[in-house]
């Protein structure tokens, strides 16, 4: 049996009230994290994405992510062989090869629900947004639409039903002569992103703050206090939780639906940057747990200016970044639908 399941209670991979509705590459993410958290993947353990991908029953792009999240996590690491290992890179071990088809998945009821109901459309979303996101920090690529319909085998009106949610988030633009286009990533791109970020928020915090569980804001700050170690949380994780929280909880649904696709480009900035490899940068964290210090005493203003000097300082850090990439080679893993203008 490929998969053994157990269910966990409390824990759901389904859109519950008030909750964000996950990705595919979160809930690969979360299934993998807890493997190895229970003991279920020990230390050492070699971590190939074709097997995991089959098992989960979806495409690489999802898999390769999660583990390049666990890797960030520190709960996995690339080693001298294919694939990643589970322990932390500090630790010497010897790489323990077990098919993974045999040893299996610990996946809950809840989760494999979720896994299992993501349409096919879905699957296609998620892998074109990491292939967008691979691609954006090294110039302007066309997407080739009969290249993707015959890459995953569906037909185009499919494809540019796809195509089209992403444009709307801001990860594609189409031309006039109906060409899809991603890229270039550019300082002068980040810094409107990250200025309408500066506008937007912060009014996004300040409506949002009345309706948000304290017990929510304790739990989510006292996470960040756990930014290291063996079982850390993803800092891409604490993000995305205080923006479900804080942010996309504003009853201003229309403001809510700004701010969501706003991110998605940055998002996808970010990833692109990290994806090469480049230094974390902790202060990050810490602006998180003042923003939530103050939400906590009640000092919301004061908040939503703490949260605006964070995305300014944000803004440096991911232009400094950016700048790096100029003297880094283009990734072989970009897809072929995608081609360099």
């Amino acid at each position: 049996m490929v998969v053994v399941k157990r269910v966990e209670p409390g824990r759901t991979g389904g859109k519950a009230e008030g909750q964000r509705f996950e990705r595919r590459h979160e809930l690969v993410h979360r299934v993998l994290r807890a493997n190895i958290i229970k003991g279920h993947f020990p230390s050492g353990l070699v971590l190939l994405e074709v097997p995991l991908a089959e098992m989960l029953q979806t495409s690489r792009a999802p898999v390769q992510r999660a583990l390049q999240e666990l890797e960030r996590d520190k709960l996995v690491h690339k080693f001298d062989g294919r694939g990643y290992q589970v322990g932390s890179p500090t630790k010497a071990m010897e790489p323990v090869r077990i098919d993974l088809r045999e040893l299996g998945l610990i996946v809950s009821d809840e989760m494999d629900d979720a896994l299992q109901t993501r349409g096919s459309w879905e699957w296609i979303l998620d892998d074109l947004e990491q292939a967008v996101s691979s691609c954006l920090a090294f110039g302007e690529f066309r997407m080739i639409e009969a290249e993707v319909a015959a890459h995953f085998n569906v037909s185009r009106t499919v494809i540019r039903d796809v195509l089209g949610r992403l444009q709307e988030r801001g990860l594609l633009r189409k031309t006039q002569s109906s060409r899809w286009i991603a890229g270039p990533l550019t300082a002068h791109a980040l810094k409107e992103c990250y200025d309408l970020r500066g506008i937007l928020e912060p009014a996004a915090l300040v409506a949002a703050a009345p309706t948000i569980d304290p017990d929510q804001l304790f739990a989510l700050r006292d996470q960040t206090l756990s930014t290291t170690g063996d079982v850390a949380p993803l800092e891409t994780e604490l993000f995305a939780r205080f923006a479900a929280l804080c942010l996309l909880a504003t009853p201003n649904r229309t403001l809510a639906s700004v701010v969501r696709q706003n991110m998605s480009l940055l998002d996808a900035a970010n990833r692109s940057l990290a994806q090469l490899g480049l230094p974390e940068d902790n202060g990050a964290v810490n602006e998180l747990r003042v923003t939530l210090d103050l939400m906590l005493n009640g000092s919301i203003a004061a908040a939503a200016e703490v949260w605006r000097d964070h995305l300014k300082a944000a803004c440096r850090r991911s232009v400094a970044q950016l700048k790096i990439v100029a003297i880094i080679e283009r990734p072989k893993t970009i897809p072929p639908y995608l081609v360099a203008l």
